[in-house]
């Protein structure tokens, strides 16, 4: 009888180990897939003094500076973002948004390369009085921000 009981703890403990071994895993593999998922939003200021590892994807918001949007063969365009304080220079491959426009807030998705952030997607405000969330508290951060008149 003292046998069955020894056998019955050592199953417990094998169910237990084994429990933890798939949480483990499955730990592992959620944190793997969201660390490919999330994108750190970052300010012109933020980009410049603390640069990105290479090749990480990361969004970059600010507002499109005036005079700095520059229409390259094809669908290429350049232009410049700022936060008031920094500025860094965008290159975009595609279709940009219908109020993508000079002086309004954007964000891009993408990645430096030789000190330019190349986007692979560019978002711009969907009307005239929004903005981005992450786009106002840099701006308001650097004392850029000025509220649309209601």
């Amino acid at each position: 009888m003292a046998g069955l009981g020894g056998l019955k703890k050592q199953r417990r403990i094998q169910l237990i180990v084994l429990a933890f071994v798939a949480l483990a895993a499955t730990t592992a593999l959620v944190g793997t897939a969201m660390k490919d998922g999330i994108n750190f939003f970052r300010a012109p200021a933020q980009v410049m003094s603390d640069p990105p590892l290479p090749g990480e994807v990361f969004r970059l918001g600010g507002l499109v500076q005036a005079g700095s949007i520059v229409r390259g063969q094809g669908e290429t365009v350049r232009f410049v973002v700022t936060d008031g304080a920094q500025e860094v220079p965008v290159t975009f491959t595609g279709i940009l948004p219908d109020l993508f426009a000079e002086g309004q807030g954007m964000i891009g998705l993408g990645q430096m390369q030789d000190g330019t952030f190349v986007a692979t997607e560019i978002l711009a405000k969907h009307d005239e009085t929004y903005m981005p969330k992450e786009v106002m508290d840099a701006l308001k951060e650097q004392g850029v921000y000025k509220p649309s008149a209601p």
